[in-house]
């Protein structure tokens, strides 16, 4: 059985990823590991709407997406932002592949309410062999969340929850979160494991505070299926590997059910 495992790189966190990150998941692969990588865009799309002048909302979290807002989302997600992850992957001699779920119907999905969000679907089906076939061949697939319906339609697709939908899809046992913090840190110190029920303790304390919280709480979200862990890792200075351990905070399984 593959030991894969699901990277979600944050759009905000894209610019600064270091040559060391890049490394990290070749280092990865030499461990027996299968890396797939599921990418964000928000702030190079946010900046691209805006200089073509597309208006554009937030409505309960997700960008409302009509018609041309969507062409503008494909535009840099599925174009600028994956080719530059796959060529900086590639620069540090990893072999790569770029995707958007459009390709190979590799992402079915549904409308979530298209009077109230447009354009924005939930994953229904992932074309888990199209992954597996490229894994097989030491490809790491670098996918962007555009999907597609039952009527070909194109659709934008939150990337958090995209992540965690191929991961329970392809049976990953990690999910790496990318962000530009180490982990979750306690009075400047890394914490090394927590259980979810530790993680929301400390969301009430005041430990976890600002643009962690619906970072861990997406990382909650994803602990389905037979996924045991999230980790929280560092992607702008530092490697994400040591000695064959991914660096970072790890949240484990461990009474998910209680919460």
């Amino acid at each position: 059985m593959e030991d894969i495992v699901l990277i979600k790189c944050g759009g905000s966190t894209l610019e600064n990823l270091s040559d060391d990150f890049f490394q990290s998941i070749a280092e990865l692969m030499e461990t027996g590991k299968k890396p797939v990588i599921v990418h964000g865009g928000g702030p190079e799309i946010k900046k691209t709407l805006s200089d073509l002048n597309v208006e554009s909302e937030f409505v309960d979290g997700l960008r409302k997406t009509t018609e041309e807002v969507l062409d503008v989302v494909e535009m840099v997600l599925a174009g600028r932002v994956n080719k530059d992850v796959v060529t900086n992957m590639q620069r540090n001699g990893v072999k790569a592949i770029g995707l958007s779920g459009v390709d190979g119907e590799l992402l079915k999905v549904k409308a979530i309410d298209i009077d109230k969000l447009g354009y924005v679907g939930e994953v229904i089906n992932v074309n888990s062999a199209l992954i597996h076939d490229l894994l097989t061949l030491n490809y790491v697939p670098v996918i962007a969340p555009i999907g597609i319906d039952n009527d070909y339609k194109k659709f934008n697709i939150n990337a958090d929850t995209a992540a965690g939908a191929i991961a329970k899809s392809l049976a990953a046992n990690q999910l790496l979160f990318v962000t530009d913090v180490p982990g979750i840190l306690k009075d400047g110190e890394l914490i090394p494991v927590l259980t979810a029920q530790e993680v929301l303790s400390l969301i009430e304390d005041g430990t976890i505070y600002g643009g962690m919280i619906p970072k861990v709480k997406s990382a909650l979200d994803s602990l389905t299926g037979n996924l045991q862990e999230i980790i929280i890792v560092d992607g702008k200075s530092s490697k994400i590997v040591n000695n064959g351990q991914i660096i970072g905070t790890k949240i484990i399984k461990e009474h998910v059910n209680s919460i």
